[in-house]
């Protein structure tokens, strides 16, 4: 088969994407389009990506999304700004159930392969720092802290033992938040949602690759930075960034001094080809095109 044929076979096939028209699945959809994939979105509101408008709790909506897909992209869900607003029998349906019904169709229907979106908040406590900052790589072990944790951590495990194979993806703090919150938390816990997007393409794209990968950066910070990020986390930056430092005093921003915790995606590096590139610098050089605020 030539490169022409390969092309258009992959083109044909399909991709059905939960969630797709929240912010982190349209983007998904949009990345697995560009990639040549034919995305069957499913939604309870209707987008651009979105072809089936339906509960998920509702078999006849799985099986209308699942139908003409070879793969399945699961980022639906009850998220952490839900938690007091929503019950925890809610939770368990939506993030639990659900997951447990697309995985019981999809393996019916013959689907090839989950991605399963989850989040680095399945951590929990064991985000609560010590004596230094703590490193978050996939070896830390999850103690979650409240119903959004619980559950989530719960979908991961019925993905893990499902017949399928599948890549978790634990993505980091992508929320649209203002500047100086985001440039604060992109230098050590956050992903932009365009980086998340590229990651689902990958993982989608490399179909002999499994487990579960934390999705975050690009970030400044090294392990061996711990003791220094939780006792004087502005002169370790000063030090490693003093671009990033002097933007952010330009912008009147306040500078941490101390930083928590720091995301570690290197795994999915090694395991799919991740390359996070919108960082903190790519956010100032963003809101450099802005006008500065008035002092």
């Amino acid at each position: 088969m030539d490169g022409a044929a390969k092309d258009g076979e992959r083109a044909r096939r399909g991709v059905a994407v939960s969630g797709s028209s929240g912010r982190v699945g349209a983007a998904l959809a949009a990345s697995l389009d560009a990639a040549g994939w034919a995305v069957h979105g499913v939604d309870r509101v209707p987008g651009r990506w979105t072809s089936v408008v339906g509960d998920l709790r509702d078999r006849t909506v799985r099986l209308a999304a699942l139908q003409s897909a070879d793969v399945l992209v699961h980022s639906a869900a009850l998220h952490a700004p839900h938690v007091g607003r929503r019950t925890d029998k809610e939770f368990r349906v939506v993030n639990v159930d659900v997951t447990e019904g697309l995985l019981d169709d999809a393996a019916r229907i013959g689907i090839r392969r989950v991605i399963y979106i989850s989040s680095t908040s399945v951590y929990g406590h064991a985000l609560v720092p010590t004596d230094r900052a703590v490193w978050v790589d996939e070896q830390l072990t999850p103690l979650p802290r409240d119903i959004y944790d619980e559950t989530k951590l719960a979908a991961e495990e019925l993905v893990a033992a499902s017949a399928i194979p599948s890549v978790t993806l634990r993505i980091a703090r992508c929320f649209l938040e203002p500047l100086p919150v985001r440039a604060r938390h992109l230098l050590h816990r956050a992903v932009d949602v365009a980086d998340v997007a590229a990651a689902g393409a990958l993982a989608v794209a490399h179909p002999t690759v499994t487990g579960r990968f934390n999705i975050s950066g690009p970030h400044l910070f090294y392990r061996e930075d711990c003791l220094a990020l939780h006792h004087d986390a502005r002169a370790l930056l000063a030090e490693r960034a003093p671009d990033v430092l002097r933007a952010f005093s330009d912008w009147g921003w306040p500078v941490p001094g101390r930083l928590d915790r720091v995301y570690d995606s290197a795994a999915a590096t090694k395991g799919f080809g991740y390359q996070p590139v919108r960082g903190v610098r790519q956010l100032l050089r963003d809101a450099g095109t802005m006008p500065r605020p008035r002092s």
